[in-house]
């Protein structure tokens, strides 16, 4: 009977009894025709078809077998062996003396009666050689066959047995097609160094550019990760052009971690062009060390950043390296009733082209909550906060450059009441809240001193309401006294259906300097705000948030989620529309973006899925990709393609298709 050797189980069937994981020592059941058990040599016959398993459910079949206890000497003819659901192995004879196994007209496969057509691959051969000092097999004239089907054949192959986790060699190839660069054929290479540390080397042909060289670089450790990957090209316009992303985490202790990252490339568009791409604005490297305790954390980091867009607008990021930036936040445990105290301080420095900055800000707080009768709750809070500003040649708010120290001293408080009104029933739980905070706060002429500190602005939103700093960053303050109203309505099910609604409004006391026409805020009323959500954890789930302008209750802004269906059929959308305005009177061109994919099983194995962002302002797509999945038990393979519609610098928009493939062995990808 001429059949298989199974080499990538997991556990190389090395010889009978090692070959499923079988020791003698532990419960394992043997059937024979006829069993004969030598006491003075300590082996095992069996005379005619026996069967031998093991309690994970392993099993052979072999007739005429000899084998030692140690497993070290055995002998066998006619072998089946079954090491998982599909995976199987056949032998016309195997011997093993020593650490040399010998199987002769084998044939393994991992696919046995994954369809009712036949196995989707096998591998045959008239000799197989394990050698258990080494760990490697070696195949003497071998053939590989699809569905029985002659695929690949070979004088001498070896490759490491699957009980061999890591092992130095190729990897399987894939292969991807631009418009620009052409077809790209990516050959990886890994390299085993130990069992905590490796590497992945692979070199990329491109038939319109030249090679591109890329690593991963893995290594973990007790108490630490280190995490690298980069690509260098020398193209033929005779550029070096390549990246470097690295991220390494270390414990230092219970209450202490060290992060040290590094993004990094030459250039604005490598990333695009060469697929690395992940739509990041800009890159960040630096460090960050975190002490953390019970009560209390304090966060010590810095970044140096690349900017990757052609047009960052000012005020829209922080303009600079941040070298540093300190932030501690301490808790007390509570005062008295609930009463507690909050102490933070914040260190920061920005140094750009030939400028600077650096402030430390201290504020203490303290806040008690009660809850009165009829289920009232009213929160009260006071703060004092102080910030020392040392600017040197630095374009201030009003356009003028300034050296030199700056202070202001902000005390502040609120006081917020809740009254949260439920009413439960059999099928159904509703709650009502209304909710108020006003907000005291020392009104100071100039807001804010200097540009591109950390503040973005300010952008009103369900989110902002009831904050005790409604604008982003610390550089922006508050100004003056305001408050913060809104009503909440929200139900849910047994099943864990829920539903939400939300509609407020704030309100300025003191006269706003300057204020932005795109962000909601205006002296005395702003805009409305709200959101409207449900859930029925099943198969539905919807969000929108939404702004509407107070003169006219006309639609200023909005963001829509939808979520339809499961993980292998799903609908799901994403959408902003946000009114633009130049100044209070002047309307500008209106963002207005789609968001969104589809994924569709076609079959049990066969899938299609599509993505895509689609700016409506422009009227054309910013990017769309899509793929056909099929998945095997025995193997999977997909084919995909991604449209990138960005122009920036020396780069245009490409096409890129990829096809990948790989063998499956008990769910796991190979």
């Amino acid at each position: 009977m001429k059949k298989c050797l199974v080499f990538l189980s997991g556990l190389f069937v090395s010889c009978a009894v090692h070959a499923i994981g079988i020791d003698l020592n532990q419960p394992t059941l043997i059937r024979a025709d006829k069993i004969e058990y030598d006491l003075r040599n300590d082996t095992i016959k069996t005379i005619g078809r026996a069967e031998i398993s093991n309690k994970s459910g392993q099993k052979m079949t072999l007739s005429d077998s000899y084998l030692t206890r140690d497993g070290r000497g055995i002998s066998g003819n006619d072998i089946q062996l079954w090491l998982g659901a599909h995976v199987y192995l056949e032998s016309d004879n195997v011997k093993r003396d020593g650490d040399i196994t010998i199987a002769r007209d084998a044939t393994f496969t991992a696919c046995k009666n994954c369809d009712s057509f036949g196995d989707a691959w096998e591998i045959s051969a008239k000799k197989v050689k394990h050698n258990q000092d080494t760990r490697m097999l070696a195949f003497y004239n071998m053939v590989f066959r699809a569905y029985d089907f002659p695929i690949l054949w070979l004088p001498y192959f070896d490759m490491p047995d699957p009980g061999v986790k890591h092992k130095t060699g190729f990897l399987t190839p894939n292969l991807a097609s631009t418009n620009k660069m052409g077809t790209q054929v990516n050959v990886p290479f890994y390299i085993y160094l130990s069992d905590t540390h490796d590497a992945t080397v692979t070199l990329s042909y491109l038939t319109r550019e030249n090679p591109l060289f890329q690593m991963e670089h893995r290594l973990n450790m007790v108490h630490s990760e280190y995490r690298t990957r980069g690509a260098f090209t020398h193209n033929r316009d005779g550029e070096n052009r390549w990246y470097i992303f690295n991220d390494d985490i270390i414990e230092l202790g219970q209450n202490a971690r060290a992060t040290i990252f590094l993004e990094r490339a030459s250039d604005n568009t490598f990333l695009q062009k060469y697929g690395f791409y992940g739509e990041q604005p800009y890159l960040d490297s630096g460090a960050r060390v975190e002490l953390f305790g019970q009560s209390g954390y304090v966060v010590a980091d810095a970044h140096i950043f690349q900017e990757l867009r052609n047009n960052a607008r000012n005020y829209s990021v922080p303009d600079g390296n941040i070298l540093p930036n300190i932030h501690g936040v301490y808790q007390t445990a509570p005062l008295f009733a609930e009463t507690y105290a909050i102490f933070t301080g914040d260190m920061l420095g920005i140094v750009g082209d030939g400028i600077s900055s650096q402030r430390m800000i201290g504020e203490a707080r303290i806040t008690s909550p009660w809850t009165l009768m009829w289920g009232n709750r009213l929160t009260a809070s006071v703060a004092t906060r102080y910030d020392l500003y040392n600017f040197d040649n630095t374009t201030m708010v009003n356009g003028d450059i300034y050296s030199g120290m700056k202070n202001r001293f902000l005390p502040s408080g609120y006081l917020e009441w809740g009254l949260p009104l439920l009413r439960p029933s059999e099928n159904l739980t509703q709650v009502l809240e209304p909710r108020a905070r006003i907000t005291f706060m020392r009104h100071i002429r100039d807001g804010q001193f200097a540009i591109n500190n950390d503040s973005v602005g300010a952008l009103l939103s369900d989110a902002t309401l009831f904050s005790s700093n409604r604008f982003s960053g610390l550089d922006l303050w508050e100004n003056g006294t305001f408050a913060d109203y809104g009503l909440r309505w929200s139900a849910f099910d047994s099943d864990g259906q829920t539903i939400e609604t939300f509609l407020g409004q704030s309100y300025d006391f003191t006269k706003r300097e300057d204020t932005d026409p795109n962000s909601g805020f205006h002296n005395g009323q702003s805009d409305y705000v709200g959101r409207i959500g449900y859930n029925n954890m099943r198969w539905l789930n919807l969000y929108t948030r939404f702004r509407l302008a107070k003169e006219n209750l006309g639609l200023r802004h909005i963001e829509n989620n939808i979520v339809l269906g499961t993980s292998r059929n799903f609908f799901n959308m994403g959408h902003i529309w946000s009114k633009q305005f130049i100044d209070a009177q002047t309307q500008a061109e209106s963002i207005h973006e789609f968001a969104g994919g589809v994924g569709v099983a076609i079959t049990d194995r066969w899938s299609v899925r599509w993505n895509a962002i689609y700016n409506m302002t422009n009227d054309r797509f910013q990017q769309h990709t899509g793929a056909l999945y099929y998945e095997h038990p025995c193997y999977y393979l997909s084919f995909g393609y991604r449209r990138d519609n960005a122009i920036k610098e020396d780069y245009v928009g490409t096409t890129t298709f990829q096809f990948k493939f790989g063998i499956s062995i008990d769910g796991k990808h190979y």
